[in-house]
Formats: structure tokens, sequence, C-alpha cells
């Protein structure tokens, strides 16, 4: 259960957000509010799959608060570093298999406190049309929402084929930058995508990505994916007004 001040903090970095400014002071308010890191607790033995463990193979047994406290001095002092995640795979439709990611218990405490944050960062402004990998949102949200839809309207289909694998580590740190001042909360950010991963014993580094079955994959993945959004977006009330179809009717008639 979070605190009223520590609510109201997370309430003054939603209304930042959408005023349009910069968050400061993230990391600071993360190493103050030692309650955000029982709710990632809570949250994480909660989920099913929270107590897999990953590399180091300790799980979520036994946690406590003076571990939460020394992954706090940990990052007080720079000395936290990620470890790699253990890769499994699951069956994708014909025949195929999707990697996971399995991160270590105190990786997925840390990695759900940044959530919580960049949540109150970004949901107030994405689009009301996302609905993938969001809070109380899912394909069910969608279809309710085209349900009211009239007229004519495009579907557009399309699959972005290893997606979590290949996202572009510098973009996805600039995308954070516009919203985010704060260096030594995205210095965490890095470490955490540039952690590698370990198959068959193996360690393998990360030039891009975020592992999927990351706590703060869906989140990263979807303030990429944000940009799409706006973009298309911009299309659609350019169509509306006329400009879209203006050129595309006058290269017509050029051809």
């Amino acid at each position: 259960m979070l605190s009223a001040r520590t609510l109201s903090k997370l309430q003054g970095i939603r209304k930042c957000s959408i005023n349009g400014h910069k968050v400061k002071d993230l990391f600071q308010m993360i190493l103050n509010a030692p309650d955000l890191w029982e709710q990632a607790y809570g949250n994480i033995s909660n989920n099913k799959g929270g107590l897999t463990p990953g590399v180091d193979g300790l799980t979520l047994d036994g946690y406590s608060d003076e571990r939460a406290g020394n992954l706090r001095q940990l990052l007080r002092e720079n000395r936290y570093v990620p470890a790699p995640v253990k890769r499994a795979y699951v069956p994708k439709p014909h025949g195929k298999q999707r990697p996971l990611g399995m991160p270590t218990t105190n990786d997925k405490v840390v990695q759900d406190v940044w959530r919580m944050i960049l949540e109150s960062i970004y949901e107030p402004v994405f689009k009301d049309s996302s609905h993938g990998f969001r809070p109380k949102r899912s394909c069910h949200t969608a279809l309710k929402q085209i349900a009211y839809w009239a007229g004519t309207k495009w579907f557009i289909e399309f699959d972005i084929e290893g997606y979590f694998d290949n996202l572009d580590h510098k973009i996805l740190m600039e995308l954070l930058e516009k919203k985010i001042d704060d260096e030594k909360f995205l210095n965490v950010i890095r470490k955490m995508v540039k952690a590698g991963y370990i198959e068959d014993w193996k360690y393998y580094t990360t030039y891009s990505g975020t592992p999927q079955g990351g706590i703060l994959s869906p989140i990263l993945a979807n303030v990429y994916l944000h940009e799409l959004d706006c973009y298309v977006e911009r299309l659609i009330t350019d169509f509306e007004k006329g400009k879209v179809r203006a050129r595309l009717s006058k290269s017509a008639f050029s051809c």
C-alpha cells in the first residue's frame, strides 16, 4: 500500500507529464520511498511466474525490508549492476519459438519500481487508441472501442518481426530523454537493456532490444510505439483536413 506522500508525488509526476514538462528528481524519490519497494514486492509475488528464479537461482522467498534497503544502497552508490537474464523459449504458432528473458529476483523488484514511475509519466499521455501491454487494456477493450465506429474505416494489420529483440537502444534513450530529466534514473534503464542474457550457460551481449518477459519491457516497447501512434494520428488529421487528399490528387493528375 503506497503512502499518501508517495501517491501525491506520483500524481505530481502525472500532472508534470500531461503539461508537457520534463520530469525531474525521480531517482532521489525512489531512494526515499520504501513503500514503492514494498509495493513492487507485492506486485511481483502476486503475478504468475513472479517466483521463477533468474540466473542466480534465488526467488522472492525470504525477501525483506533489509534486502530492499541493500538494493537502494547499491543504487545510491552507483554499484547496482543488473544481472544477465536467463533465456528460455515458449512455443509460437507454426512451430516457431519466442525467446523469453527471466531477470533475477532483485532485478525484478528494481524493474517494477521503475515501471511504476514510467507508467506515471507515460500512461497519461499514451493515445486512447493504444491497447497493447497497458494496465486495464487488452484486445477486448480495443474491440469495445471499434464497436461504436460508423462510416468507412481502415484496418491496417502488420507484425513487427522480433520487435522486442530489435529496439534500438540509442533511439529508446533519446525518446525517454524527451520527458525525463534525470540521468541517474535513465542510467539504470541503460544498464538493464544492456545486461545481456545467459543461454545454455553461455553469456551473450545485448546490442539492441529489451527482453520479452522483463517487467520493464512492455512499457519501454510502448514508449517506442507511441511515436508511431503520434505519426499515424498526424496523418489522419492531415487527411481529414484535405492536405493529404490534395497531395494525392495533384500526384494523380500529374501522372
